[in-house]
């Protein structure tokens, strides 16, 4: 027989190329479908891109086209240019996803930011209250709105994927990110994980990992697990417990959370019982993926399995070999992705890292992306950049400062309140480093990791800007932020609202031994307090060390770590709206008493869990 005739060979390849298809490319398809259908075309190589994430300062995208990099973040204060706009954030975040997409099977990558209590690391958003504040709320639906506001302002900038929320039980204030926990009460914390709900919608399946629609962004459940209790609070430290203390005080809410469909888990720096939990195969894969079936991915915390050796680094190839045999799929390297591919790579090609590992890894990671509509939706949605710092976003933050505060003190005795205050005072006292400090009343975490003092962001009210647009107009409001002896008395004040606190950090440079009023907290509170009637508002992202320096005060308000709108607190202490805050921490008297909580033998507090009074007058 012959050779076909050349027009019958054109038209069976003209006919197989209409026909031709790729089944994970069509969005009507079963997503587990698309996920299989595009796994069996790709080359180790590719999968283990889609298993790398790395930092936007080491991104562009001729690495992210040769590496076939999955997912690219900003670490905390990393931004395109200083006070980046939306536009600067968009056309970043979108250069990165043309690396990915002009790669062979075109594998979005996903780009994922810190947004823990509002999008903070970026000029102009809202900062929200930080978590240890929405705790003495003990209201999910008001987390579930800041959820859903966070991802508005988090899709302005074209990004679909947050680190958040942190639902750490955090046992000892000591700890730098107590802040970041919601309470000391596993329950309180369960209840909290409704953020999910407003981070990523309403799942149509519970259990399953879920985005609704570009509105919405993947959330990332951390850091499992038991981060929070460590000995004496120190960070990325061992925690002591049996399995079901650790199961009751840390885990449950991890059971919600990916009820709720939380798409992502990131692991804890921290160990359990001295096994680090970036090597934790027991956790991350017998319990968390086949037990509670967890079907999102894990990612590893920044340099997270470079910390399973001591010192830090000392082995990469045994870290990387310990992360990923434990169950992580997504490794946050972030930077020496020239080590970290080729070594996951000669791994598995040596055969000490199987290839049903790696698939798993990579089912989950594509599972998520095919998920959240990632394939059909790479770009950014310009769409929503007036959404970033949105005036009905700055209302609902000052509607959660007014939720969070927590009154302790109101008189020196019974029957003589101090609060509410009089907004028609003659003269009135403003005192402290913290009144007039937008930095400081944000906390870490914000535009840059640790924070900083002063005007760090725009369009948010000082606490002292509150103040001053509350009272009357023929109030005169002296503010001194570190006033000496005689200062008070000399002004004749009717009284003083001194506004002192911690400064900034986060992490471990937040982690405190003797938990002191720093700064020039103390005597301030000295010299205004003893010179004339006074309020004095913590802003702090903890209990601190009060008890020798209460009897002086004549009210006394935990305002936490509010964030960018100020006038919440000025809202409640004139009287506009009453306290509804109670502690979802313990107030301690000593440091010697941690740790120390609800329901424990030797509780002794100077302020119960769940404390809080009310004014009980509000002015008409």
């Amino acid at each position: 027989m012959g050779n076909p005739p050349a027009i019958l060979v054109f038209l069976i390849f003209s006919v197989s190329a209409v026909f031709a298809y790729d089944l994970y490319k069509d969005p009507t398809q079963d997503v587990e479908a698309r996920v299989q259908d595009l796994l069996k075309r790709m080359t180790l190589e590719e999968k283990v891109g889609q298993m790398t994430q790395i930092e936007r300062s080491v991104a562009n995208y001729s690495v992210i086209k040769e590496y076939y990099v999955g997912s690219v973040l900003s670490g905390g204060g990393s931004v395109p240019e200083p006070n980046a706009t939306v536009v600067a954030w968009q056309d970043m975040v979108d250069g990165f996803q043309a690396g990915a997409l002009d790669t062979r099977l075109k594998i979005p990558m996903i780009y994922g930011i810190d947004a823990v209590h509002g999008h903070n690391n970026v000029y102009g958003a809202v900062v929200f209250p930080h978590n240890i504040a929405l705790g003495c709320t003990r209201d999910p639906d008001l987390v579930r709105r800041i959820g859903a506001a966070t991802a508005l302002e988090v899709r302005a900038t074209g990004i679909p994927y947050v680190f958040a929320p942190c639902i750490a039980t955090c046992r000892d204030p000591r700890w730098g990110r107590c802040y970041e926990s919601y309470s000391e009460s596993p329950d309180v914390v369960r209840s909290m994980t409704d953020v999910i709900l407003g981070l990523q919608g309403e799942p149509q399946t519970p259990g399953v990992p879920f985005v609704k629609d570009g509105s919405k962004v993947a959330a990332c459940a951390k850091h499992y697990l038991g981060d929070g209790g460590t000995t004496n609070g120190i960070n990325e430290n061992n925690t002591v417990i049996d399995y079901p203390g650790l199961v009751k005080i840390h885990m449950e809410q991890y059971v919600d959370s990916i009820r709720k469909g939380a798409s992502t888990i990131m692991v804890s720096y921290s160990s359990w019982n001295g096994v680090k939990m970036h090597a934790n195969k027991f956790l991350l894969t017998q319990v968390l993926k086949y037990q509670l079936k967890f079907k999102g991915f894990l990612i590893s915390d920044w340099e997270g399995i470079d910390r399973i050796t001591a010192p830090q680094g000392a082995n990469y190839t045994f870290s990387i070999l310990a992360g990923i045999n434990a169950g992580i799929d997504m490794i946050m390297v972030p930077m020496n992705y020239t080590i970290f591919i080729p070594e996951l790579t000669r791994l598995v090609k040596g055969g000490y890292i199987n290839m049903h590992r790696i698939d798993d890894a990579v089912t989950r990671i594509l599972r998520v992306k095919f998920m959240m509509g990632l394939f059909e939706m790479p770009w950014a949605d310009r769409s929503y950049s007036s959404y970033l710092g949105a005036q009905d976003h700055r209302v609902l933050g000052r509607e959660a400062v007014r939720k969070t505060l927590v009154l302790l003190k109101n008189g020196k005795e019974e029957g003589k309140p101090l609060l509410p205050l009089s907004k028609t005072a003659p003269k009135i006292i403003v005192a402290g480093s913290h009144a007039d400090d937008i930095g400081r009343q944000c906390g870490g975490w914000t535009i840059t990791w640790q924070g900083s003092n002063g005007t760090i962001t725009k369009g948010g009210t000082t606490i002292l800007e509150g103040i001053k647009s509350t009272v009357s107009p023929n109030t005169e409001v002296i503010y001194e932020p570190y006033p000496q002896p005689g200062f008070a008395k000399s002004q004749g004040a009717e009284y003083a609202i001194v506004v002192i606190g911690e400064p900034p950090y986060s992490e471990t440079f937040g982690d405190n031994l003797d938990l002191t009023i720093p700064d020039a907290g103390i005597p301030t509170i000295q010299n205004v307090c003893t010179e004339v009637k006074c309020l004095v508002i913590l802003i702090s992202g903890r209990p601190l060390v009060v008890e020798p320096y209460l009897p002086l005060m004549d009210a006394f308000v935990a305002a936490w770590l509010p964030g960018t709108e100020g006038a919440g607190i000025t809202d409640v202490i004139f009287g506009d709206h009453e306290f509804e805050g109670t502690l979802s921490r313990t107030w301690f008297r000593r440091v010697d008493q941690l740790p120390m909580n609800v329901g424990d033998s030797n509780y002794d507090p100077l302020f119960p869990f769940g404390f809080g009074l009310r004014m009980g007058t509000l002015l008409s």
